[in-house]
């Protein structure tokens, strides 16, 4: 993870540096959030009251994660009673999601002491960002007054700002708070400014504003805080409205102004919340153009105030033309996306994902080590990313972006993995739900993979996510392969040059071309697994490896054994890029992960020795996982693909 700031200054220079020169940029270019080609948002969650609202959240913010790219989120701090949750929700979010994340810290009535061990705990999850905050005011208190301090050691945020700096050096990035319309403890606008100030001044680097909803109010601050010096980045706070109470209880509440159009806009629609949201978008949206265009206020990014809620800010990104909507070819007639307005059809957020590019295939680890080594992964837990990197965060070193020998650093051991990773596909009957409340023969399991590929089901438990956009054009076949008992759980079609910039295929910035070969890995009886060796044996080009529960191993192909390659890139400047590649020792390393989840997701879901129960267990018992590689990614249009030649295989043997 490294410091927000870092990030903006790095993405300010590369966009000068664009607009002056013409060579390609560097790997690390699209790691920046470039959606619009010149600004960037960020998102604000708070942890939940409970357990299961913790889950949720963490899968929402994982989805928002993937598909919209902020650069960063923040974190708020509660009372003492929250305060583990939202430690354990910052952690996880950098450590498996890949996000960098901004923790709050209130100083309110904490002594020095106490700040101290919190930032420490930070320092040691590897959180190198925090928004230095006073706080609430006291409980007996509704509103801060004029002259009020926190109650704690450290009286303002300054201090706090203060107390960092001295502590930790420049091992933070301190973000601070400023409020376009004052702040009740200040004596006047003027006094506000100059205080703001000595925060930047005491090592703060820059500002997330409360929300605002008068956009000339916030546009008239810029300009005040660049008129006394004030140069660093101010993010605009933009809170989607979710209905028309609660938009007047939280502006009156926090004293927000509201101009008078927007009323206006808002009154003959009050009673209906699905179209105050739907104006609520369209309303942030006009406020972030006209902030962003404003050339004097010189601001680049917007933060989301999301109140944990997915859809207003994927529909006002969408409206800035930031994340775009990836359907499948033989759904776009029907799915309408956009309506004339340009809002997004509410059943359509699955399929949506950013503009900003993909620095890799995968979702590079924010931690700090880590994501600046790491540049190459097995393709075996693409669809389980969170369980990879909790297998090996012990790791320390990633030679030539890799692991080392694949035998000597241990994977972590398959155990009972930490709550806060643990993937789960909902409550008990949700998953009878999904994978089948009472299953009897082998087709009906075959069905719940069918239906996952079809986007009927949105999890199992070999895949935490919904179908990658890259396997759409795939789509139907994968799903005649799972009804014919080819049960897949990875995979990837070949692609021969793609640009760089391909809305499915993309990664590693512009100017650049992608390759592929095409991968299958999948479940499969003994009878299926036979007719695997021989379509192997009859086409030069393809590799396959199995292995069942057993450990008992299948290899047929030429030159086994090897580590393959296969996903690449070809860039301007650069080395070739090999991100994401099949190496059979580790392939044996994740069927036991693989084969351990019939068990721990689904056969547990059914009482012991039940009919549903021993289909299961005979299922992990008796099928291989296999993996196919077809090293031809260029001859395809000419022969049958990978899958049809799986299909062609299996109704040959029969």
């Amino acid at each position: 993870m490294v410091k927000i700031i870092e990030k903006i200054r790095d993405r300010r220079a590369k966009l000068r540096y664009r607009s002056n020169d013409s060579r390609q940029p560097s790997l690390h270019d699209c790691q920046l959030n470039f959606p619009g080609g010149n600004w960037y948002y960020s998102f604000e969650f708070f942890p939940p009251k409970t357990e299961a609202g913790l889950d949720n959240l963490l899968t929402r913010i994982d989805r928002m994660a993937q598909r919209l790219d902020p650069l960063f989120i923040d974190v708020t701090w509660g009372s003492d009673k929250t305060s583990a949750r939202t430690m354990a929700l910052a952690s996880h979010a950098q450590k498996y999601l890949g996000v960098d994340v901004l923790l709050h810290l209130s100083c309110q009535g904490m002594t020095r002491d106490q700040l101290i061990r919190v930032l420490d705990q930070a320092k040691v999850l590897g959180i190198h960002n925090i928004l230095a905050l006073r706080g609430d005011p006291p409980k007996a208190k509704k509103h801060w007054q004029v002259g009020d301090v926190s109650g704690g050691e450290c009286e303002r945020a300054i201090d706090l700002v203060r107390l960092i700096r001295n502590t930790y050096g420049d091992y933070f990035g301190i973000a601070v708070a400023g409020h376009p319309e004052g702040h009740p403890s200040s004596t006047s606008p003027e006094d506000e400014l100059d205080h703001l100030k000595e925060k930047m001044r005491a090592g703060a680097d820059f500002i997330i504003s409360q929300f605002v909803y008068d956009t000339e109010r916030f546009l008239d601050f810029c300009y005040r805080c660049r008129d006394v010096g004030i140069q660093c980045p101010i993010l605009p706070g933009i809170m989607p409205i979710q209905s028309y109470s609660s938009f007047t209880r939280m502006t009156q509440y926090c004293g927000v102004s509201v101009p008078d159009e927007i009323w206006k806009r808002l009154e003959p629609i009050k009673d209906d919340d699905e179209a105050v949201k739907e104006i609520g978008c369209s309303l942030a949206a006009e406020m972030c153009r006209q902030i962003l265009a404003d050339p004097i206020a010189k601001i680049d990014g917007v933060h989301f105030y999301t109140l944990n809620l997915e859809r207003s800010a994927t529909r006002i990104l969408m409206q800035l033309g930031a994340v775009e909507v990836i359907v499948q070819q033989e759904n776009i007639e029907e799915d309408h996306t956009l309506s004339q307005d340009g809002t997004v059809n509410s059943g359509l957020v699955d399929k949506i994902r950013t503009k900003s590019g993909r620095i890799l295939p995968w979702r590079p680890s924010a931690m700090t080590g880590r994501s600046k080594m790491e540049q190459v992964r097995p393709i075996n837990w693409a669809n389980r990313p969170k369980s990879y990197v909790l297998r090996t965060e012990d790791w320390d070193e990633f030679p030539n972006g890799r692991w080392g020998d694949s035998t000597s650093p241990a994977f972590g051991e398959l155990s009972n993995f930490s709550h806060y990773y643990s993937f789960s596909l909902g409550s008990e009957d949700d998953q009878r739900n999904m994978l089948g409340s009472n299953p009897t023969k082998s087709e009906d399991v075959y069905e719940v993979f069918a239906l996952y590929i079809e986007g009927k089901i949105p999890h199992i438990p070999w895949c935490e996510a919904t179908l990658q956009p890259e396997s759409f054009l795939i789509q139907t076949k994968l799903a005649a392969l799972n009804r014919a008992g080819f049960l897949t759980i990875n995979s990837q079609p070949s692609v021969n040059a793609a640009l760089s910039t391909h809305e499915s295929f993309g990664w590693g910035g512009p100017g650049g071309y992608i390759y592929q070969k095409a991968y299958c890995e999948c479940f499969c009886s003994p009878e299926n697994m036979r007719c695997l060796v021989n379509m192997v044996k009859q086409n030069q080009s393809m590799n396959v490896y199995a292995v069942n529960n057993a450990g008992n191993c299948i290899q047929e192909g030429t030159e086994l054994g090897g580590v393959t390659a296969l996903t690449w890139g070809v860039f301007p400047n650069r080395e070739i890029l090999q991100p994401t590649i099949f190496d059979p020792r580790i392939f044996l390393v994740w069927a036991e992960e693989a084969f351990s989840l019939w068990t721990s997701m689904w056969s547990n879901l059914y009482d012991y020795d039940s009919d549903s129960f021993d289909l299961i267990e005979t299922i992990r018992d008796t099928y291989y996982l296999c993996a196919i590689i077809d090293n031809d990614y260029i001859s395809e249009s000419n022969r049958p693909s990978l899958w049809e030649g799986i299909l062609n295989a299996s109704q040959w043997q029969l």
